[in-house]
């Protein structure tokens, strides 16, 4: 069984988690630059087995798809492009952002560590991936 891999996807910036291999347990793993995203990608499943990537899907709080969609969208289809052997999924990735800081805040970090926008960006990616490996569980 391979790992999991969740992407935070950002204009700027990309939080990236990984499962363990069982699958069990979320981790932070980096942020990267947006631009360098795809070289970081091809590197990291040379080393590891990934058996499935999940990407933020960017919602409102109204259900709407955000302005970010379009990016994410182009990126999604060159993810299935070049990472054609694995399955790509998107997770609603709404509060991730609100939730991080407050497992910040919760973890006694101080106000300073908090505007970490790349530390925000992981943790965020982290949310992600344990919301999707949770949803995963419920189902029969």
């Amino acid at each position: 069984m391979g790992r999991i891999l969740a992407i935070d996807y950002g204009k700027k910036r990309t939080g990236i988690a990984v499962s363990d291999p069982l699958q069990i347990i979320a981790n932070g793993l980096t942020t990267v630059k947006t631009s360098e995203i795809f070289d970081f990608l091809s590197d990291y499943l040379q080393k590891e087995e990934v058996s499935a990537i999940v990407v933020g899907l960017p919602k409102q709080m109204s259900g709407e798809m955000s302005e970010n969609m379009q990016r994410v969208e182009v990126f999604v289809n060159k993810l299935k492009q070049i990472f054609s052997s694995v399955p790509i999924e998107y997770f609603d990735e709404r509060f991730s952002s609100k939730m991080a800081h407050q497992a910040m805040i919760d973890g006694g970090l101080k106000k300073k560590d908090r505007q970490n926008k790349a530390l925000v960006d992981e943790i965020s990616a982290t949310i992600i991936l344990q919301g999707y490996m949770e949803s995963k569980r419920m189902k029969p």
